[in-house]
C-alpha cells in the first residue's frame, strides 16, 4: 500500500509551518499515533439518536489473517525479513517524525502494558503486569499497576516506577525542553509513586482519565526519559536498554536494515526465531524484493497480490489465490472462504492482461523466473485498522456553506464506493458508518442517519437553497466559457478535468449499466495493468485498496450531445432528476452491431454511438453546470500521484463523475506524494481530498484533534491541530472533553456517539469504506501476516516445522 503521511502537530492554515502548541485546556491535542454547523439543517438534540438502520455495534470485526500456528508447530530459530518502507528515522515513539517502522521496532523490544486484541480492544499484557485497576474514583483517580516480578531491562534492572516517572515528566508537557509529539494523558497525572513494594506502581490523576489504558505504552527506561538531551536526541538512534523478546542489535541506514535479535534476558516464551530483520523496500519494488527472496513478509498492493494469485494458477495447483497454501490447513490463512473469492477474482479476470506491463519491463525470461518465486508466497488478508475518508475543506469558498458540503455527502453512493474497492477482495464491503470506531469495535455506531443517504434530488435542492443554480452560471456561459478548463490549474499538465458539465454517461456510456459493475468488470483484466492496492499506515495515510475503476469504451464520451454550455444532456428517457440510464452503448453490444461502420468512426455523427431503438434523452432541468452570479462551481480535488496510489484515484475518479451527476464540476489534480500533506492538505490549498485515519482503542483522545474546532492564532493564521477540513464546534470539543473524563465506559460511549453524530452533521468528512490490508508471506511463514487491529506476538513468529518426509508437500501455516 502506498504510503503518504500526515504531518503531526499543531498546524498552520495557509502556510507551511508545523509546530506544537498548546490548546486552550493547557495541553497538545496531537494524535496519538501514527467539524461547524451553522444553518440549522438538522435539529442538534435528535442527532444523539440518528443511527443509519445498517449499522451498529453489532458490526462484526474482520479476523486477523496470520497463518496462525501453535508454537510446538513452529521451528527453533531463523531470520525473518520483514519489508518496511523506510528505515526509522528516530526510536522514539513519541517523536513528530516517528512512524510505522518505529512502531515495529517498538512494539518488538519495549513493554506495552495493553495490547489490542482482534477488536480493536486494550487487553492486560501479562508478560509485564499482573493487575492494573481503577482502585479509586474520588476525591481523584488512582490506578494501581502491579507489575511482573520477572520483568527486566536487558541491563539487568528491574522495570518499576522510576521508569513510570520518568516517562511521566517526559511528557507533561511542563518542561518545554521536551520535543515531544503528544501528551495526551500524561498531563492530568498529579503523582506517581511506589506501591507497597517495588512491584507496585501508583498512579494519581489531577483530573479524570478515560483513556488511562493507553498510557506507558510503549514504556522507556528512565534512562531514555531522564533527560531531553537523551529523550530528544539519543533515542533517535539506539536504546540503552530494553525489554522485549527482541532486542535491538544494529540500525544500518546505507543498507537499509534494522536488525532485531532474541532478548536473552527476555523472562516469557522465548522468541523462536534467532533474528528479525527490517528491510526498507518502496512499494512499487516490493514484487521483486519477494521474488529474489530480500524479504519474507511485506504489505502488498492489488497488483502484486494479483501476480501472486496468477503465479499458483499456473502451476495447475497447489493454491489458487491469496492465502492459498494455507486453505490446505482449512483456517485464517487462506482457507477462508474471502481468500478463495479474492483468488478467484484474480483468475476471472484471467493473469495475462493485468501484468502485460510487468512482462514488458521485466523481460519474458526474468518474469517467468519471478512467477516461479512468487508461488512459494501466500497472500493474507483482513481489514486494516484504518478507514478511507472524503475530506471537504471548509474554511473558505463553496465548502464553508454547510449546505453545499451536505450536498457534496448526499451526492455520494458510499455502498458503490466500498464495493468497488473491497468487494473483488472478497472482503465485507459496507461503508464505514462512524468517524470514531471501526466494525467490531465496542465504540462502533452507525451514526451517518445524522447526515443521510445518497439522493440526488435533496443534493440538488440543497444546492439551490444555497445559491448555485443553472440560471447563475448563464453569465458566464453567454461570456467567457467557464469552467476548469479555462482555469490556470486545468491547463497544467497535473489537471484532469472533464469538459465543461460534462454528465458521468458521457465520460463513460457504460457507467450506470449492470456490466459495468459486474465481477468482470470489477476484474484485474478489465482495469490498467497497474491498478494499485491501499494506501495509509498507522499513521493518517491517503490510501484505498485496489479499486478497480470503470472499464471505458474507446469512444466514451465522443458523439455525446451538448447543450449550449458544452454540458451532456442526461440520458433519463423520463425526465426524473438523478435517474440512472446509459445513454451510449459499449463497442461490441448488441446496439453497436446494429450502427452503420462509418458512424463507428471518430468524428462520426453526434449522438450516434446510442444503440438503434434508443429513446430520446428528455432533458433534465436541474442537470448540468451549475453557478453563482456568473461564477461556475468548481472544486479542487487533490489526489497523491505516486505508483501504489493508482486505486485511490480510481475513486477519485468515481466520486468526480457522482459529483458531475449533481452539477458539481471538479478539478482533479494529482501531486506527488511527499508534498500532499505538506504542501495542499496541512496549507489548506485544496477543496476535496482522499486520504485516511487509523482506527483507534481510544476515540476520546486520539480523535479529538482531528475535530477539534481551529482556533485563531495572534499572527493571524488558523491552527488547526490535524483538523485539515477546517470545520469544527465548540460543541464537539464539549463532547470529547466530557468523554475522556468520563469513568462510566458505557457513559463514555453514549458520549462518543453524540461527538460522531455531530461529525456527521458537519459534513467535513465523509466515511467511505475500512481499507483493506495485503500482506504477502512466505508459505511455511506462521503467527504474522494481515494482523488488522491486533498487534503482533513477536515471540510466536517463525517458520512452521517440515513435515515428515511422507508428507505431501512443503509446509505450510494454517
Amino acid at each position: 500500500m502506498s504510503e503518504v503521511d500526515t504531518p503531526r502537530g499543531r498546524t498552520c492554515s495557509r502556510t507551511p509551518c508545523f509546530r506544537i502548541s498548546r490548546s486552550r485546556s493547557g495541553r497538545s491535542r496531537t494524535l496519538r499515533s501514527v467539524a461547524l454547523l451553522t444553518s440549522g439543517v438538522l435539529v442538534l438534540p435528535v442527532l444523539a439518536g440518528c443511527t443509519s438502520e445498517e449499522g451498529g455495534s453489532e458490526a462484526v470485526a474482520v479476523p486477523a489473517d496470520i497463518g496462525h500456528a501453535g508454537r510446538n508447530q513452529v521451528e527453533q530459530g531463523g531470520t525473518l525479513r520483514w519489508a518496511v518502507d523506510s528505515v526509522p528515522t528516530t526510536l522514539n515513539a513519541f517523536q513528530a517524525d516517528a512512524d510505522a517502522a518505529t512502531a515495529r521496532v517498538a512494539g518488538a523490544v519495549l513493554p506495552s502494558l495493553f495490547t489490542l486484541d482482534q477488536r480493536g480492544r486494550p487487553q492486560l499484557n501479562p508478560d509485564y503486569l499482573e493487575s492494573a485497576e481503577l482502585v479509586d474514583r474520588e476525591p481523584k483517580q488512582v490506578v494501581l499497576y502491579k507489575l511482573n516480578q520477572e520483568a527486566v531491562w536487558t541491563d539487568g534492572r528491574e522495570i518499576g516506577a522510576p521508569d513510570f516517572v520518568a516517562q511521566w515528566r517526559a511528557l507533561s508537557g511542563k518542561d518545554s525542553a521536551y520535543w515531544t509529539a503528544r501528551n495526551a494523558g500524561y498531563e492530568r497525572i498529579e503523582n506517581i509513586e511506589r506501591g507497597k513494594n517495588d512491584l507496585e506502581v501508583r498512579v494519581t490523576f489531577a483530573r479524570p482519565y478515560a483513556d488511562w489504558r493507553s498510557l506507558f505504552s510503549p514504556l522507556y527506561p528512565k534512562e531514555t526519559m531522564g533527560s531531553p538531551a537523551s529523550f530528544n536526541d539519543g533515542a533517535r538512534t539506539e536504546l540503552p536498554a530494553t525489554a522485549g523478546p527482541f532486542a535491538l542489535q544494529k540500525i544500518d541506514s546505507d543498507d537499509g536494515t534494522v536488525t532485531l535479535v532474541r532478548n536473552p534476558r527476555w523472562w516469557g516464551e522465548p522468541a523462536k526465531l534467532d533474528s528479525l530483520v527490517l528491510r526498507a523496500v518502496p512499494r512499487d519494488r516490493r514484487a521483486a524484493a519477494l521474488a529474489t527472496g530480500a524479504v519474507d513478509l511485506a504489505e502488498i498492493d492489488r497488483g502484486v497480490a494479483d501476480r501472486i494469485a496468477v503465479a499458483h494458477k499456473d502451476t495447475g495447483g497447489g493454491g489458487s489465490g491469496p492465502g492459498a497454501a494455507s486453505a490446505e490447513a482449512g483456517e485464517s490463512g487462506g482457507g477462508s472462504e474471502q481468500e478463495r473469492s479474492a483468488g478467484s477474482a484474480g483468475e476471472e479476470a484471467g493473469g495475462d492482461a493485468p501484468l502485460a506491463r510487468e512482462r514488458g519491463d521485466a523481460g519474458p525470461a526474468r518474469f517467468s523466473s519471478d512467477q516461479a518465486a512468487l508461488r512459494g508466497f501466500v497472500v493474507r488478508k483482513s481489514l486494516e485498522p484504518a478507514y478511507t475518508q472524503l475530506a471537504l475543506n471548509g474554511e473558505s469558498g463553496p465548502l464553508a456553506d454547510e449546505r453545499v458540503r451536505r450536498a457534496v455527502a448526499r451526492a455520494l453512493d458510499r455502498r458503490e464506493l466500498a464495493e468497488s474497492v473491497l468487494k473483488p477482495l472478497g472482503l465485507p464491503a459496507k461503508p464505514v458508518g462512524s468517524h470514531l470506531a471501526l466494525a467490531g469495535q465496542s465504540a462502533y455506531a452507525d451514526s451517518s442517519g445524522a447526515l443521510g443517504g445518497q439522493d440526488t434530488a435533496e443534493a440538488q435542492a440543497l444546492l439551490a437553497d444555497a445559491g448555485w443554480t443553472r440560471e447563475g452560471a448563464r453569465a458566464a456561459e453567454s461570456g467567457t466559457k467557464a469552467g476548469p478548463e479555462k482555469s490556470p490549474a486545468a491547463e497544467s499538465p497535473a489537471v484532469e478535468s472533464p469538459a465543461a458539465g460534462s454528465s458521468p454517461t458521457a465520460q463513460n456510456p457504460a457507467a450506470g449499466s449492470p456490466s459495468a459493475q459486474s465481477p468482470a468488470a470489477q476484474s484485474p483484466a478489465a482495469q490498467s495493468p497497474s491498478a494499485g492496492g491501499p494506501s495509509a499506515g498507522g499513521s493518517p495515510s491517503a490510501g484505498g485498496s485496489g479499486a478497480p475503476g470503470a472499464s471505458r469504451s474507446p469512444a466514451a464520451g465522443a458523439g455525446a450531445r451538448t447543450g449550449a454550455a458544452g454540458a451532456a444532456a442526461p440520458g433519463t428517457g423520463d425526465d426524473k432528476p438523478g435517474a440512472a440510464r446509459p445513454v451510449a452503448a459499449q463497442l461490441g453490444s448488441d446496439g453497436d452491431k446494429a450502427m452503420p461502420e462509418a458512424y463507428r468512426r471518430e468524428g462520426g455523427v453526434a449522438g450516434a454511438y446510442a444503440p438503434v431503438g434508443t429513446r430520446a434523452p428528455g432533458r433534465n432541468p436541474v442537470a448540468g453546470p451549475l453557478g453563482k452570479d456568473g461564477k461556475p462551481l468548481s472544486l479542487r480535488f487533490v489526489l497523491p500521484s505516486g505508483p501504489g496510489s493508482e486505486s485511490l484515484r480510481t475513486v477519485g475518479e468515481r466520486i468526480r463523475r457522482m459529483l458531475d451527476g449533481v452539477g458539481i464540476r471538479t478539478e482533479v489534480k494529482k501531486v506527488a506524494e511527499d508534498s500532499f500533506f505538506k504542501d495542499h492538505i496541512a496549507s489548506g490549498h485544496y477543496d476535496l481530498a482522499l486520504w485516511s485515519w487509523p482506527a483507534t482503542a481510544y476515540p476520546a483522545t486520539d480523535a479529538r484533534p482531528i475535530y477539534a474546532k481551529p482556533e485563531p492564532a495572534t499572527d493571524g493564521s488558523l491552527l488547526v491541530e490535524q483538523n485539515y477540513t477546517r470545520v469544527g464546534t465548540d460543541r464537539i470539543d464539549q463532547l470529547f472533553d466530557e468523554a475522556v473524563s468520563e469513568l462510566d465506559e458505557r457513559k463514555s460511549r453514549d458520549l462518543m456517539k453524540q461527538v460522531d453524530a455531530r461529525i456527521w452533521a458537519a459534513a467535513a468528512s465523509i466515511p467511505l469504506f475500512q481499507r483493506p490490508e495485503l500482506v504477502a508471506a512466505k508459505r511455511d511463514l506462521a503467527n504474522a501476516g494481515a494482523f488488522g487491529f491486533s498487534a503482533p506476538r513477536y515471540q510466536d513468529i517463525g517458520f512452521v516445522k517440515a513435515k515428515p518426509a511422507h508428507g505431501a508437500g512443503p509446509a505450510t501455516a494454517e
